[in-house]
Parts: structure tokens; sequence; C-alpha cells
């Protein structure tokens, strides 16, 4: 009863349990996936025609504990206006998308509870009361959320892809769909709510600034005196203030564990291994692993030194890309590794790398003192570029299509300031940086 009111700490525990029950949930039907046990249960259910264990397997997770959060909202609605009205005005909160905003807050309190639970570090954060309607740029949404909201939700689609690949044989694309409807909608919620909310978000030409400004911020080298806001190496450095205990780097690192688990189910799913089981083929997937790495650290290798060192190692870089390419064609072609199990392996490798990094910023002065510091600096990058650009390229997509625009700008504010916002734009013309 304490998760009804918004001032104890009940409801951001409750919060924080739903989200977790979300990971359970996808862990759960990933570990039944990998390692064969849901095939397994499903094919003894239906020769012994046990249809409350086919129910129980089917079970749908429409029904989650965040929609209990929503209760008390609705209970409100009805003793103030009635139960008709409170139905309307609870379809019309649909219809403007509260959900989604709601939903983003929910991962937002959640993952700053849970921080401050692991690393303590409470502290009031000043947002201001004023009503600002401006334009955030993509690397200011991207600085403010990815750690909180992205890094999550990439985690969870990646979760819900093994669960499509490898768990999902025999139920169907409608039970699929029903089972992990609310899970996607947690992820898509997470990665873009904050553009979608981002008055002019969609405008091509504020798109194309917005486009150019997170990369110069992105490849801007850090120094001292130089704000998060100036450069990805000052803001990567903050966001790692946190960690500062030992308990803290190591429930880090244990934490940080789940992102292997991707790795030892994939690989046993490969047709290259057959019915082999032994630990050997996860010991040769780390072999691959560490190429992998290699070719990484051959293509980042750009110190500052001799142009004629600089032009062997444009040919060295080169080289190995091209053996790399026919390496891998030769091996699709005279072994059993197929295509499939090419992406296989970046669905494995993928979190991987995350785990190693993650780790890595946990032992964050271990690392300086062993020198790796560097290395771990440039996969870091690599990664937020990666995970920029998959949620850059669908709002770009997006912002191609005047009526997207228009649809939002409608969504977010009345009709008389909807109206008055376009012909602001149109009077602005080409330059990007008037109005908003």
């Amino acid at each position: 009863m304490m998760s009804f009111f918004f001032t104890t700490v009940g409801f951001y525990l409750c919060t924080m349990l739903t989200v977790l029950t979300v990971y359970i949930f996808l862990y759960g039907r990933a570990y039944l996936a990998l390692s064969g046990v849901g095939a397994t249960i499903r094919e003894r259910a239906i020769l012994l025609d046990d249809t409350a264990l086919s129910a129980a397997l089917n079970a749908q997770f429409l029904f989650q504990i965040g929609v209990f959060t929503a209760v008390p909202m609705v209970l409100g609605f009805i003793l103030e206006q009635g139960f008709l009205q409170a139905i309307v005005s609870f379809i019309t909160m649909q219809f403007q998308l509260c959900t989604v905003f709601f939903t983003f807050s929910l991962g937002t309190r959640t993952h700053y509870f849970g921080r401050t639970i692991l690393h303590g570090g409470a502290r009031y954060q000043a947002t201001g009361r004023g009503f600002v309607v401006k334009h955030i740029k993509f690397s200011e949404n991207y600085r403010l959320y990815s750690r909180s909201h992205f890094v999550k939700a990439m985690e969870v689609i990646l979760l819900l892809v093994v669960y499509l690949a490898y768990g999902n044989d025999e139920a169907g694309a409608v039970s699929y769909i029903l089972l992990t409807v609310s899970s996607w909608f947690l992820a898509v919620s997470w990665l873009f709510a904050p553009y979608l909310f981002n008055p002019a978000g969609f405008e091509w030409q504020k798109v194309v600034e917005d486009f150019k400004e997170w990369t110069n911020w992105l490849f801007y080298r850090g120094g001292i005196g130089v704000k998060g806001a100036e450069s990805w190496e000052a803001w990567w450095e903050e966001e790692l203030s946190h960690i500062r205990t030992l308990s803290g780097r190591i429930m880090e690192t244990i934490l940080s564990l789940r992102f292997f688990i991707f790795q030892y189910g994939i690989v046993y799913k490969l047709k290259l291994q057959g019915s082999d089981t032994s630990f050997a083929v996860y010991g040769w997937s780390w072999v691959a692993f560490a190429m992998i790495i290699v070719l990484f650290k051959v293509f980042t290798f750009s110190q500052k030194i001799s142009v004629n060192f600089q032009l062997l190692l444009r040919f060295i870089q080169g080289l190995s890309l091209l053996m790399a390419l026919a390496g891998i064609i030769v091996a699709v072609v005279l072994t059993p590794l197929s295509v499939t199990d090419i992406f296989a392996c970046v669905l494995a490798f993928i979190p991987t790398g995350w785990g190693i990094l993650s780790i890595a910023c946990a032992w964050k002065p271990v690392l300086k003192r062993m020198g790796m510091w560097k290395s771990i600096r440039s996969l870091a990058r690599l990664y937020d570029a990666l995970m920029g650009m998959l949620i850059f390229l669908p709002v770009a997509l997006c912002s191609w299509f005047p009526f997207v625009s228009t649809f939002q700008t409608r969504m977010m504010f009345n009709q008389a300031f909807s109206r008055g916002l376009e012909i602001s734009l149109i009077l602005a013309g080409d330059n990007p940086n008037s109005g908003l």
C-alpha cells in the first residue's frame, strides 16, 4: 500500500521492482531458450497432454506489476470525475502518449534509486521550475539518458532478439508478440521518448545540425577544464565518478557478469560446432573474440609519429581488413559456418565486450596503473558511437516525412500554439537555429 503514495520510499521501491521483474522474466526466457530446457519441457507437456503445464508455459506477460502503479491514478479520476469521465480521461491520456512518458520516468527513478542503493551519494538535483519550450540537442539528450535508459533498453532488446531467435520455434508469432509486447514497449519508450517529446525533434534542419554537433562532441578530446557538455571523454569520466568504494566496484563487477551469458549460450547454437557441447567450444569462442580485439587495436592505433610509419600503418590496416574478410568467406565456403552464424557471433560478442568494458570501468584505478585505460576508452567510444547511430537513424528517418513533425507539434501543444509554431518554422527558412 505504501507504493500508492509518491512521497514515500515504498513507491520508489515498487518502481525498481517493476523493472527488475522485466529483467528476471527476460533472462529466465533467455535461459530456457539457450539451454534447451524450454523446448524439452514443451515437448514433455505435449507428449503427456499436460494442459496445465502448457498453459503455464504460455502464460501471458501482459499484466505486470507496473499495471498496478496506474491504479491510484484511475481511482483518483473515478472519485473526482465519476466512472465514465474517468474512462474518457484515461483514454485521452493514452492518445497523448502519457504512457510513454511515465514509462520513461519509471526508468529514471529506477536507475538513480538503484545506483544510490549501491554506491550512495544521494543529492538534490536542481531542475528549475520555469515553463521552457526549446529544442534540446541530440548530444544533450544522449548525455542525460545514455546510461540510465539507452543502455538498459539495448539490453532488453538484445534479450528479446535472443528469445526470438532461439526460444520461439514452436510457439509462433502470436505467442511471441503477446509475451513480449510490454517489454518491447518498455525498450522503445526508453530509447525514443526524449526525442518524441523534444520540441521540433523531427525537423530535418535541426536533425542535421544535431548530428554535426553530436559528432563534434563525440570525437572532441577532453582535457583540463573541459566539461562533459563539450567533450565525450570528459562526460565519460564524469559518468564513472560515482564508483568510489571497494564494495561498489565488487557489486558492479558481479552485476556485469550477466553480459557473458549471451556468448556462453549462443556459441553452442552455431551450426559450426554441431552437437558438440564440450567446454572447448566456449574456449574457442574466446580465441575468436581475442582476434576481434586485436583487429580493433590495429584499426584504432593512430599515434602521432612519422609520416612514413603512418603510411605503413594504413597498409597494415588495409591488409588486415582484406585478410579478415577473406578468412570469413573461406570459412563460410569450406566449413559448416553459415552467414546466420556470423550474425549470431555478433549477437554474442557485443554484450561480452560491454561486460568487459563495464568491469574495466569499475576497476579504473587498476587499469590506469596497468596502462590499459586508453584502450578501454577507445572501446567505450566505439560502443557509444554505435548506440548513438542506432538511436539517431530512426529519428532521422522520421524527420524525412513532414507529417511526423506536424503530428508531434499537435500532440505536444494546443491548436493555437501549434499553428503559430508551424508558421514560425516556415518564416525561419533554412536557418536551423532560428525560432526554437
